[in-house]
């Protein structure tokens, strides 16, 4: 009996464990989905940004804003997340920009350093051709070419075929939703969570 109750307890458990999970991608898939609603314009300049919880002006943006963005909507500051670590960690990052310590106002905006601290504490998923590997709420990085990355989250809306879920980006035209998964080279696979 005392058996019996405890696998019931532990399969419960396992469930509540589960379902909070998932709960929590689906909610940053949908959160990414409400930042295709604002009209941002791409601009890669530099910023002076609070810290933390900075931003640059909200009809501005990259990238890696929206996934800033769609965090923080859920409560997660990526902007102090990646400069505590990098702060502890520098040497663990990349090295592309010829900074000796980090910079809070711009290394949570390049692909290449969110891509290390996905790496460092997210979930690293397989890199395939197969769509259904790739999740609502999962982060996706792509080579555009040469030295060129981007990156951009996965939502439940799916393509016109059924086949794949797309993607909300910003790669020139603002933070839009598009079916572009496979358009360019995966080189990041991730799940991140705090």
């Amino acid at each position: 009996m005392k058996k019996t109750l405890l696998n019931i307890l532990v399969f419960i458990s396992t469930i509540s464990i589960s379902l909070g999970q998932s709960s929590f991608y689906d909610r940053l898939a949908d959160s990414t989905l409400t930042l295709t609603k604002q009209i941002v314009r791409y601009d890669p300049t530099y910023f002076q940004l609070d810290y933390p919880n900075g931003d640059v002006p909200s009809d501005k943006g990259v990238c890696t804003d929206v996934v800033i963005r769609a965090y923080r909507k859920l409560g997660i500051d990526l902007q102090k997340e990646v400069h505590e670590d990098m702060k502890y960690n520098f040497s663990k990052y990349p090295k592309n920009w010829g900074l000796s310590q980090p910079d809070k106002n711009i290394d949570h905006r390049r692909v290449p350093n969110l891509m290390t601290f996905f790496t460092r504490h997210g979930t690293t998923k397989p890199i395939t051709t197969n769509p259904k590997d790739f999740l609502p709420g999962d982060i996706v990085c792509w080579n555009l070419g040469g030295a060129v990355t981007h990156i951009g989250i996965v939502v439940k809306k799916k393509s016109e075929d059924g086949q794949r879920h797309l993607i909300v980006h910003n790669i020139g035209g603002g933070q839009v939703i598009e079916d572009c998964l496979f358009n360019f080279k995966i080189i990041g696979h991730y799940r991140y969570e705090k």
